[in-house]
C-alpha cells in the first residue's frame, strides 16, 4: 500500500505536523515545524515499509546523483528512487519547489 504514511496537522494544538501510519493506525512522529519536511518524512517511510513491513531490497533502486526528468503532464522535476509497489515500479519525483509525488514509471522520460 503505497501512502501508508500521510501528513496530518499534530493533534496536540500547537501548529505543527505529523506522519501518521495507516497500517498501525497511529503517529510514526509528531512535532514537524514544516508540512514539505514532514512530506518528505512520509516519503522515506514509504521508500522503507509497505503495508506489510520493510520494503524487500531488491524493490528499492537509488539514483546516485539523482536524475532530472519530465512527466507525462509535461512537468519536470528531479527523480531521486524507485520502489516496486504491487507489482508497478514508482519514482519518487520533487518539483521545482521541493513537493513530493510518486509517478508510475510509464510517466516518466529523462530530460
Amino acid at each position: 500500500m503505497l501512502g501508508r504514511f500521510t501528513v496530518r496537522p499534530s493533534d496536540d494544538g500547537a501548529n505543527t505536523f505529523g506522519v501518521w501510519d495507516s497500517a498501525v493506525n497511529g503517529w510514526r512522529a509528531t512535532g514537524i515545524s514544516d508540512e514539505p519536511k514532514a512530506r518528505e518524512l512520509a516519503s522515506d517511510l514509504d521508500i522503507q515499509y509497505d503495508a506489510h513491513g520493510p520494503r524487500p531490497a531488491d524493490a528499492i533502486r537509488h539514483l546516485q546523483p539523482s536524475q532530472e526528468v519530465q512527466r507525462a503532464t509535461w512537468s519536470t522535476g528531479e527523480l531521486d528512487v524507485w520502489i516496486r509497489d504491487n507489482g508497478e515500479w514508482l519514482g519518487r519525483v520533487r518539483d521545482k519547489n521541493g513537493h513530493v509525488t510518486w509517478v508510475p514509471g510509464a510517466d516518466l522520460r529523462p530530460l
